[in-house]
């Protein structure tokens, strides 16, 4: 019985002629999947992306500390059975601080995906779709934020907001929404002359809603993808701010700021900064490897699975 309902469920979804939008959307998603589970460098960048996420939800029973209490007893530990990957300048688990580390992490990108993808694509959509005076002024202050580099004008926001986890999580956001405006506009110019959009005008759409409805959903996809590429210089741009101070705050256990605080012990107990480093390396690694799995999957232009 389970494998006639699988073949079933098999056959609904690769059935030529869907009876519903919903069956269609299923079958889309369904291609989409296929073909990213083809790619074996995709489903790398899938497998260490998951385990990030896994590795912040069951933290706290994979765990033996918080990672903030120090233990001057232990300072500077070897790798051993008891610490997997030794303690740092304070005796704290590095392991300990490296998982805890992981829901940091995943904080910055998300609240940052949150922030600049809506406004990329709000600028940019606006930008493409109304054209003329509104385009240009939308652009040229894109053009402003693009002419600067991400970590030198973070920097200049977090000296002015101030230091901390948040205020440079604000910072990473207003230094990175500009290219997925740039997407997005692109992506609204060749949409807007539409036979489908001429005919949402025709039938007394609102110019708010033919944005929302259509176009805003078009240019998404192209947007998340960017997103993803973009995952790894969001988390070294915000190990850099924690690097020199200006992010995430001792005690906390950011990767960034472990790295900084253990750079003396460089060359006599390398492990407190290269363990954090190889996490970031490792992290990094994995969105890229993902949003190229990504990009292939939601390109248009590739052939259908």
């Amino acid at each position: 019985m389970p494998a006639t309902e699988s073949q079933g469920l098999r056959a609904w979804l690769m059935s030529d002629a869907p009876a519903s939008a919903w069956q269609a959307r299923a079958q889309r998603i369904y291609l989409s999947w296929r073909v990213f589970a083809r790619n074996p460098i995709a489903m790398t960048g899938l497998f260490i992306v998951g385990g990030l996420i896994v590795m912040a939800i069951l933290a706290p029973w994979i765990t033996h500390s918080s990672g903030l209490d120090p233990v001057l007893d232990e300072r500077l530990q070897p790798w051993s059975a008891q610490h997997w990957l030794g303690t740092d300048e304070l005796g704290r688990d590095i392991y300990d601080r490296i998982v805890w580390g992981s829901r940091i992490t995943l904080y910055i990108v998300a609240l940052v995906g949150i922030i600049v993808v809506p406004l990329g694509l709000l600028i940019g959509t606006l930008a493409g779709y109304m054209g003329g005076v509104v385009d240009n002024v939308l652009m040229r202050i894109t053009d402003i934020f693009l002419a600067f580099p991400r970590l030198i004008l973070a920097l200049a926001f977090v000296a002015t907001l101030g230091r901390g986890l948040e205020n440079a999580i604000l910072a990473i956001a207003l230094t990175t929404w500009s290219p997925y405006a740039r997407i997005a506009r692109a992506e609204a110019l060749t949409i807007r002359n539409s036979e489908f959009i001429l005919a949402a005008r025709v039938a007394g759409a609102s110019t708010l809603g033919i944005l929302l409805r259509h176009v805003v959903p078009l240019c998404a996809s192209s947007v998340i993808v960017r997103l993803t590429l973009d995952m790894a210089g969001i988390i070294l741009t915000a190990a850099g701010l924690g690097f020199l101070g200006l992010g995430a705050q001792p005690p906390t256990p950011e990767w960034g700021a472990m790295i900084s605080s253990g750079r003396q012990f460089l060359l006599d107990q390398w492990w407190v900064p290269t363990v954090p480093g190889i996490a970031i390396f490792i992290v990094s690694l994995g969105f890229n490897l993902l949003g190229d799995g990504l990009r292939d999957v939601l390109d248009p232009k590739r052939e259908g699975g």
